[in-house]
């Protein structure tokens, strides 16, 4: 699953896009971070145990929740990120990406104003090196698309077809 900071840094691009509908900040953010925040995160992403916690179960969150607070917002766009990335983003997963995750972090912090939350600030790390699985024109890409997205409209797409939404692709394992 993405990092903090680029769940932070989706969820800054899409407040700054999507104006017209107010959130309440904290709340959002408390809710973009919420479901990496429990070691056991399958609960969280309404994966089943078996299946991994990066495999987000979107049609589930919807039958338990709705898109009625920022919190619920915040925390559908995580799962959502979740679930985009591993399905139409990547295709090989390793361990690497961690590393990426640290060594593009302070780019994206920087690049969408990432304030960061307490609760993350000990799990975000700040290195150099060089990329091995990602790169940063993908990030960037994934970033503006998925903060694109109008959640209502999703949240219609998900519920109208939900076999579409829940197929997990296996990924490569490097």
């Amino acid at each position: 699953m993405p990092g903090y900071v680029i769940h932070l840094s989706i969820a800054e691009e899409y407040l700054r896009k999507h104006k017209n509908k107010p959130e309440n900040y904290k709340e959002f953010i408390e809710g973009i971070i919420f479901p990496d925040s429990i070691k056991e995160k399958y609960k969280t992403h309404y994966a089943n145990i078996n299946e991994g916690s990066s495999k987000a179960n979107l049609y589930r969150f919807l039958q338990d929740r709705q898109l009625n607070t920022s919190f619920n917002r915040g925390y559908f766009l995580h799962l959502l990120t979740d679930y985009l990335f591993y399905n139409k983003y990547i295709d090989t997963f390793s361990n690497d990406m961690y590393n990426d995750y640290d060594i593009l972090n302070d780019t994206l912090i920087k690049k969408y104003k990432v304030i960061l939350p307490e609760e993350v600030k000990n799990s975000v790390f700040l290195k150099k090196g060089e990329l091995k699985i990602l790169n940063l024109e993908l990030v960037e890409r994934l970033i503006d698309e998925i903060s694109d997205l109008d959640l209502e409209d999703t949240e219609n797409k998900i519920k109208e077809n939900p076999e579409e939404w829940t197929r997990i692709r296996e990924l490569k394992h490097k």
